[in-house]
């Protein structure tokens, strides 16, 4: 039987693992910070008449800018944005992986600060980008006279912030942010896949987007709108940076399907949306019940949350899953995270974690 080794696979991708969440069929799945609520019987109409409308002519390329799409998003996001502000893919990660294609790439660096998405070392080496792990400080916050001064010992080409940072839950003070864009020499990218989560007050990064030509914020459709199977994610930028990414992007990366479904679900977008309140009650719950069991848990603005187990993590892993709950071991010893899901969930999770 073949194997890789047997492949003339490029040096730098051998010994590497793929991204990989377990996928198992238990109970209780708290592991991929998921929307755990089912998309509305009305929505789910208004999706399936949207696709519908698109068969008849699938027999020609969907439209390959996705203007339509992308003008929707930017009524969505608001802060004056435009649909020459707005590049639209199949999810996030391709976002970003097309920002790495334009901005990064072999002979260039990539630095982001740690312990933060896994996919985004992932996504460098796919492009042939040198990664740079950076440190967040040990309370998981990251202050601008830290992030300047790793910035400065490597002048990366392209950084990534993330915020509400995955996996620790961490909202960025717009300070970091600012010094992050005074200090770095190239472009700057902040993931916010969580931000409708976060709590009243804090703020966005697009709104730093005037005046900032090398900022990009990236968001995704897959947790708030719970459209984690639809695949859509987004960024917004300067039109320049939208520009670049078509020098990258495949033709007709989006199905005229998806743009469809995606258009559908944010025509609908208050019905969905209405889950983000709940979803952010059960994640304070979550916290609140730790910290009063002694639990050491860090400050969440996204839709999970981080908690210390000590010791041996993957054995605490284990323990849940042996008990029907699915959580994730994002690799970071001692700590284990959980999607805050329905009430029931919330229940079975701190059940068995007793």
């Amino acid at each position: 039987m073949t194997s890789l080794d047997d492949l003339p696979l490029r040096d730098d991708l051998r010994g590497k693992s793929p991204y990989g969440a377990p996928q198992l069929d238990v109970a209780v799945r708290l592991n991929t910070n998921e929307n755990s609520y089912s998309v509305p019987d009305a929505v789910v109409d208004a999706i399936a008449k949207a696709v519908q409308a698109e068969l008849k002519d699938l027999n020609r390329y969907p439209d390959r800018d996705a203007v339509a799409l992308r003008t929707d998003l930017a009524d969505y996001l608001g802060h004056g944005l435009s649909t020459a502000n707005v590049w639209a893919a199949n999810g996030s990660n391709e976002v970003q992986q097309q920002l790495l294609q334009a901005f990064a790439g072999p002979g260039r660096t990539a630095l982001g600060f740690g312990p933060s998405y896994s996919m985004h070392p992932l996504l460098a080496a796919g492009t042939g980008t040198r990664w740079v792990g950076a440190l967040r400080d040990p309370d998981f916050g990251l202050t601008p006279a830290s992030a300047v001064e790793q910035i400065a010992q490597h002048a990366p080409d392209l950084v990534f912030l993330c915020s509400p940072n995955n996996p620790t839950g961490t909202a960025l003070d717009p300070s970091v942010v600012d010094a992050v864009l005074e200090s770095a020499p190239g472009m700057v990218i902040v993931d916010e896949a969580y931000a409708e989560f976060a709590r009243p007050g804090t703020p966005s990064a697009l709104g730093l987007l005037p005046g900032h030509p090398r900022l990009v914020v990236t968001r995704t459709m897959s947790k708030a709108f719970g459209f984690a199977g639809g695949r859509l994610g987004y960024l917004a930028a300067d039109p320049a940076v939208v520009d670049a990414v078509q020098l990258v992007r495949l033709p007709y990366h989006l199905s005229a399907l998806t743009q469809a479904a995606a258009r559908a679900a944010l025509a609908h977008r208050d019905a969905l949306l209405v889950t983000v309140d709940a979803i952010k009650q059960q994640r304070d719950r979550i916290v609140e019940t730790l910290r009063a069991r002694g639990v050491r848990v860090a400050d969440s603005d996204a839709n999970f949350v981080l908690f210390e187990v000590g010791g041996d993590q993957h054995a605490a892993w284990q323990r849940l899953l042996d008990r029907g709950v699915l959580v994730r071991d994002v690799g970071l010893p001692g700590w284990l995270r959980v999607t805050a899901g329905t009430e029931s969930e919330t229940d079975a999770f701190l059940g068995a974690l007793k």
